[in-house]
């Protein structure tokens, strides 16, 4: 799974909007011209990212991520969290042998600690099968209700600049995007801020990023995607810059580095 330099998790979750209460959150924001329809997270409300563990939402939060093996939160607006660039750690067989990455040797590449193989993005014809297979996932996050798709791990070719690239990874989840789009659901960049400028060229609607106040990255989507960010942080000090500086913009929530989920061990949510 994949968290931000932090974590990394495979997530899916479903909810279903009512039409009042989509009439109520969706107002706010629709996707920019050239991408797609589909209504985006409303803008400068509670965020919550509980894709370590589902729980109620605390009051005010209208966005949520979630787990896929959780239950969705009912009128919220929903996001889909799904590991597009990785298979999860242990489930190497499920893919194709050929669609994993290897190196020079012949070995599977694997993203460090976390034990995921990478997914080999580098051809067109690959990257047509594996989006194909993720895209079924997308179809079962529609099926379910989602509003939003958020491809996570857009990021691996920079931990690998010598077996993928940017041109690559943006090639890929344009496809992802595409599809999406088909299902009527918007498409979150994961951080990635190097690229938030390509968002015309892949598809992308709005962006969900990690630390963006740590690393004092946030204006790089912003400039990219307007008020139409959504912000974790992980410490204290990330958290009181992002809030400083756009607090008064952006849904910011910060968690624990686990996302556990409220009563248990370690759980942290605060917010601006």
């Amino acid at each position: 799974m994949s968290l931000n330099r932090v974590l990394r998790r495979s997530v899916a979750a479903s909810a279903a909007l009512t039409a009042t209460a989509a009439a109520c959150l969706l107002a706010p924001s629709t996707a920019s011209a050239g991408a797609t329809a589909a209504p985006l997270p409303p803008r400068h409300a509670g965020f919550d990212y509980q894709i370590g563990g589902a729980y109620t939402p605390p009051a005010g939060v209208e966005t949520v991520s979630r787990d896929a093996a959780a239950a969705p939160a009912p009128g919220l607006y929903n996001i889909c969290y799904l590991n597009a660039f990785q298979a999860q750690p242990g489930a190497e067989d499920t893919w194709d042998a050929d669609l994993l990455l290897r190196d020079g040797n012949g070995d599977v590449v694997y993203d460090g600690e976390w034990g995921e193989a990478v997914l080999d993005i580098r051809t067109p014809g690959k990257r047509e099968r594996i989006a194909a297979k993720v895209g079924g996932w997308i179809d079962g996050c529609a099926d379910k209700g989602f509003q939003a798709v958020e491809p996570d791990n857009y990021d691996t070719f920079t931990r690998f600049p010598d077996l993928l690239t940017a041109d690559q990874a943006m090639s890929y989840i344009a496809l992802l995007s595409a599809h999406a789009h088909d299902q009527g659901l918007a498409v979150a960049q994961k951080n990635t801020p190097q690229l938030a400028g390509e968002r015309e060229r892949t598809g992308l609607d709005f962006a969900v990023a990690e630390e963006c106040g740590a690393y004092d990255e946030c204006g790089d989507y912003t400039s990219a995607f307007g008020d139409d960010l959504l912000v974790i942080e992980y410490t204290d000090a990330g958290l009181r810059k992002a809030c400083a500086g756009y607090g008064d913009r952006l849904g910011i929530v910060r968690r624990d580095v686990d996302v556990t989920p409220a009563g248990s061990g370690g759980h942290i949510r605060e917010t601006c």
